[in-house]
């Protein structure tokens, strides 16, 4: 992308939670430092009525509230930005609504010195999923894409997750969006992959030859991966309950962490070789049998409790969730890659909400040495002779993002005991700067034209084939098996009491 580039950028869904807390503070934050295009023009599409003048006062507010930079923010930053900020009221489904849209982008193309219809357009799909195919028909309908082998200019739209409900829903949605769009013009989005903690799971691993060597089942016994969720469902029980943690959680961020931690090196970091491995991971993901999801997956939901002295009631009490629901708010998952590299390693995965604290976190659990040489510390005043706590590759992203590695030191005096220390690195610390939030690198890819970061087809749909596994045995249960915890904990029991036996058995073999 080139400075002197016109583009308009498109909001749909501009009224929504997700434009004001995180899109558009995002682009004032790219205007700040001087990463937009001088001839940009940004333009919010919702259903509800306002001006300009409002949509701009609206938006100022948020970008002072939540901006990464708002203690720097001054009201000649913020008069700059939002003078280029539009407002189209319309309908998603009414070719009215479009046309005059179209209108409003080619007199903003004109002011700028462009021929009507010849500017390049990015559409921000930030709507509920339930409209995202009749956004996709009426862009088509009203003539708002440009052929994807136009060179004079392009046309690019990003979708905001959940990408369908199971792989039906989202083989209909793929298909709707490739009747009007190329996939080279399509852009996926998943914000954990534009999180710098996540991005540096290739540069750790590609850019350090002392890792890559031991990244397989030889040294490692097996990698566990937590997002945690320190917050209740509030505000959005009705679409919770109709979505679970599996879909909401699992079958896009997990699975994509899972996919950068198990790739093999990419030939280039060009996108498709990129996503290439990513997908022949995911390949290698088995199916579970509908009769054996108990053996892979346990289920929970959250009782009353309380998470930083709040109060929290029970699921089921939640408004907007359903009476006797069983919907899941905590999942547990064993899954396996059978590959060369993998074979034989667990990977297990750990998702809730109403949890302890927010964290996400990878675990790279490196195997235990083939005799017990030394003493633990710990242990010493047994006189046993036992394992020490095994090598650990810690990967945090999310909060204070960084590395730890847990190594055995031996401690100060006369005997040869060890105990375990921690290395560590964190970002804020070595680099004295503020990471950027995910919203703003993938913006600036999408206008760029770069997909790395961004899901393929492919890549949604073979995600979706591991989940429909696990669905459909839960779907096919008699009796569903749904473990309580008490909100403010880290989970049920039995996902311990699963995790812990399966490990055991590992630390034996």
């Amino acid at each position: 992308m080139k400075k002197s580039d016109p583009i308009t950028i498109v909001f749909f869904g501009a009224s929504g939670d997700l434009a004001r807390r995180k899109l558009i503070p995002a682009l004032f934050q790219l205007e700040q430092e001087a990463l937009l295009p001088k001839q940009i023009r940004i333009v919010g599409f919702a259903r509800r009525e306002k001006s300009h003048e409002q949509f701009r006062t609206e938006m100022e507010k948020a970008i002072k509230e939540f901006a990464r930079s708002k203690s720097k923010v001054g009201s000649k930053e913020l008069n700059a930005f939002t003078s280029l900020l539009y407002y189209h009221t319309g309908k998603y489904n009414n070719s009215k609504s479009f046309n005059d849209l179209k209108i409003l982008l080619d007199k903003l193309d004109e002011e700028r010195g462009i021929p009507p219809g010849k500017g390049n357009r990015l559409f921000y799909l930030s709507t509920p999923p339930s409209v995202f195919s009749e956004v996709i028909a009426m862009l088509g309908q009203t003539d708002h894409v440009a052929d994807h082998k136009d060179k004079t200019r392009w046309t690019r739209v990003i979708i905001e997750k959940p990408f369908g409900r199971d792989l039906k829903t989202a083989r209909i949605l793929n298909r709707n969006i490739l009747s009007v769009f190329d996939e080279s013009q399509v852009y996926r989005i998943d914000h954990y992959l534009g999180k710098e903690t996540v991005q540096n799971i290739m540069a750790f691993r590609f850019g350090n030859s002392i890792f890559e060597p031991l990244w397989d089942r030889r040294y490692i016994s097996h990698v566990h991966i937590t997002v945690a969720e320190a917050v209740s469902v509030e505000g959005r029980s009705s679409y919770f309950d109709n979505t679970g943690a599996l879909r909401d959680m699992v079958q896009n961020h997990i699975l994509q962490l899972v996919a950068l931690v198990a790739m093999e090196p990419p030939s280039s970091f060009a996108p498709n070789a990129v996503r290439d491995e990513k997908v022949k991971v995911l390949n290698a993901i088995p199916t579970i049998g509908a009769n054996e999801v108990n053996e892979y997956a346990v289920r929970g939901q959250y009782a009353a409790g309380t998470i930083n002295e709040r109060p929290i009631p029970d699921y089921l009490r939640e408004p907007g969730v359903e009476s006797g629901s069983v919907t899941e708010t905590f999942v547990a998952l064993k899954f396996h890659v059978d590959n060369w590299r993998w074979a034989g390693v667990p990977f297990y995965i750990r998702t809730g909400k109403a949890l302890a604290e927010r964290l996400t976190e990878i675990n790279i659990e490196f195997r235990q040495p083939p005799l017990a040489l030394f003493s633990h510390a710990q242990n010493e005043e047994h006189k046993e002779r036992e394992r020490m706590k095994p090598n650990m590759l810690s990967l945090r992203v999310q909060p204070n993002e960084g590395i730890r590695l847990t190594i055995g030191m031996k401690v100060p005096g006369p005997k040869m005991i060890l105990q375990p220390t921690d290395m560590e690195f964190y970002y804020r610390n070595v680099f004295d700067v503020e990471p950027p939030e995910a919203y703003e690198r993938l913006i600036l890819d999408a206008m760029s034209g770069d997909s790395t970061l961004f899901i393929r087809q492919d890549e949604v749909e073979t995600a979706w084939t591991v989940i429909d596994s696990v669905l459909d045995g839960w779907a096919n249960e008699k009796s569903p098996h749904i473990h309580l915890y008490r909100a403010g904990t880290w989970g049920p029991y039995a996902a311990d009491e699963f995790i812990t036996k399966d490990i055991m058995k590992l630390e034996k073999f």
